[in-house]
């Protein structure tokens, strides 16, 4: 049998690890860590590497508990502290034995107490911890060991607020209780790891959902009913994080947060509003480390990225990147920095927020309150002899006057808009108020985009598509293979793992410049660049279904027919 003492020479055998990676862990070892725990935390091994030497040598089998049918009956009469506390999952119960999921076989106390309080024999198969957690949160809720506690101690601290005006020290003193402070830890920390970008707390009436954006698209994730008791306090934990009035119930709220999660710093922006049953909170997820994309990476190919990669090598000119909010543009943008950045160029960019830190590149985050805007920080950055300036969003007259102006004295510009295509970028800032000669003489191309959910490359697999399925404005061959995600433990069973852009690249010539500076509409400037080439969002998104990138459903759902486009 391997025991504790020799599983690193078992792994040195099987050459998992080496002599000096078994040497150090020994030393980096704990007082109360397990040697192959410490491998794992070290980085030498997986969890599943020493499982499967226990799972031989103990005579106890490996399972994927997530694929298998857990009975809720028997969860329901596990007592849920032994579940939490010693981190094992009641699978099924058959003749009297119940078969229960563990990450640590060593763990006699939990298998007796178990055995003692259902009253059955106990039989124990293996399974990694992270399914363990995954399962436990997937019947009990985030934070259910959590919540459990709360509902335990309610008569000896914790106080539930109700509607009733509560003093200041009251909110506070219950907001930084230590189980409302995990709570919202083990909220966040289970956000992050399913790459969530937004965090949503929505008050019902009898309820309290959390729901995590991820991929563009909201998912529910479970969390135990009694969480609802605990709404103001969570509600006001967020708003001591945030520097916000947590005495404010009236009106909407903004404000942030920074953290430290997986080794990782992590800015949080918060936004609260007053609903029928509470503070609703949304929080959005920025990770200033997360790694800077390459152009192709984005999802930018053949024309787009040639047109792109021409126009932010130009000495001078604005360049507009256009969507909704959440389409990626400013990602889009520090990926064109990225490009061009180097020590002959000096760039400056005024942002809202700054989402991510670029190296050698000079940052600035407006505050309104004291006057720092867009306008008035791209009028200072005039003075710092900038060869390139990005501006976070064009949202008013005088700001795309500064810019437009910046871009006439010679500099590079980059920046954003809230257009639904590329072609109604130039009759936005028209409708503004900006001159027609001016919109005309600076804007050099206009990028719009969308973000479509990648298919899952752990469970890709092709299928045909019914005729009825496809859009009846998507060209396709005589045997076309089409793909889509059958769904797995990588993906969440959605199919879908990532994102990545569909582009409409509008470069601005002599004879589109006539038209700005004749307020010609947008669908005649599209007309126009239909007839020199332009390739609509729609088209490159089904360029990127053909080649197995996305999906059809994907593209139908970010994008519509454009009937002009098309004729």
């Amino acid at each position: 049998m391997t025991s504790a003492l020799n599983i690193g020479d078992v792994l040195q055998q099987r050459k998992l690890i080496t002599a000096a990676q078994l040497k150090q862990a020994k030393t980096a070892r704990k007082p109360t860590e397990r040697l192959e725990q410490c491998l794992v935390r070290l980085g030498f091994i997986n969890e599943r590497d020493y499982l499967n030497i226990y799972s031989e040598q103990l005579s106890i089998p490996f399972v994927e508990i997530t694929e298998l049918k857990i009975d809720p009956e028997l969860l329901k009469q596990t007592p849920s502290k032994v579940v939490h506390r010693d981190r094992v999952i009641p699978i099924d119960r058959e003749n009297g034995t119940i078969r229960v999921a563990t990450s640590n076989p060593f763990n006699l106390y939990a298998f007796d107490e178990l055995r003692m309080l259902m009253g059955a024999k106990i039989e124990t198969v293996l399974a990694t911890s992270d399914e363990i957690s995954r399962v436990i949160k997937q019947h009990y809720g985030v934070g259910g060991h959590t919540v459990e506690a709360m509902i335990g101690d309610a008569g000896a601290g914790i106080e539930v607020i109700g509607d009733v005006d509560a003093d200041n020290a009251d909110l506070i003193e219950q907001a930084q209780e230590a189980t409302v402070v995990k709570l919202v830890n083990e909220i966040l920390l289970e956000a992050i790891r399913d790459r969530a970008s937004d965090v949503h707390i929505e008050p019902f009436e009898h309820d309290l959902k959390i729901r995590y954006r991820i991929d563009g698209v909201l998912h529910t994730t479970n969390v135990p009913p009694e969480i609802r008791r605990f709404h103001s306090a969570i509600i006001s934990r967020i708003k001591i994080l945030s520097n916000l009035n947590i005495a404010e119930k009236r009106l909407p709220q903004d404000g942030g947060f920074k953290i430290k999660a997986q080794n990782r710093d992590i800015d949080l922006r918060v936004s609260i509003i007053p609903t029928a049953f509470g503070g609703a909170v949304v929080m959005r997820i920025l990770d200033k480390q997360s790694v800077l994309l390459s152009l192709g990476q984005l999802g930018l190919m053949d024309e787009a990225l040639a047109g792109v990669e021409a126009l932010i090598h130009q000495p001078y000119g604005i360049i507009l990147v256009t969507g909704p909010t959440g389409s990626g543009k400013t990602t889009t943008l520090y990926a064109a920095l990225n490009t061009i950045r180097s020590d002959e160029i000096k760039i400056l960019t005024v942002e809202d927020p700054i989402e991510y830190y670029l190296d050698g590149i000079q940052q600035v985050q407006i505050k309104p309150h004291i006057g720092l805007t867009f306008a008035s920080g791209l009028r200072s950055f005039l003075r710092h002899d900038p060869d390139v300036i990005l501006v976070g969003e064009i949202r008013d007259l005088e700001t795309a006057e500064v810019a437009i102006n910046a871009s006439l004295t010679g500099h590079l510009v980059f920046s954003t808009l809230h257009t639904n295509d590329a072609v109604t970028a130039t009759t936005r800032l028209l409708d503004m108020g900006v001159e027609p000669f001016l919109v005309s003489s600076s804007i050099s191309g206009v990028l719009a985009q969308r973000l479509v959910r990648q298919i899952c490359k752990h469970c890709r697999e092709e299928f045909t598509p019914a005729k009825s399925e496809l859009p009846t404005d998507m060209k396709i061959e005589p045997g076309q293979k089409f793909f889509r995600g059958a769904g797995c433990r990588d993906c969440r069973n959605s199919g879908y793992r990532g994102r990545l852009g569909i582009f409409e690249m509008l470069t601005i010539d002599d004879e589109m410049r006539n038209l700005i500076v004749q307020r010609k509409s947008a669908t005649d400037i599209l007309a126009v660049a239909r007839r020199k080439g332009l390739k609509v969002m729609r088209e490159d998104g089904f360029t990127k279904v053909i080649k197995g990138m996305t999906t059809i459903d994907e593209i139908v759902r970010v994008t519509k027919i454009n009937v002009e486009a098309l004729s």
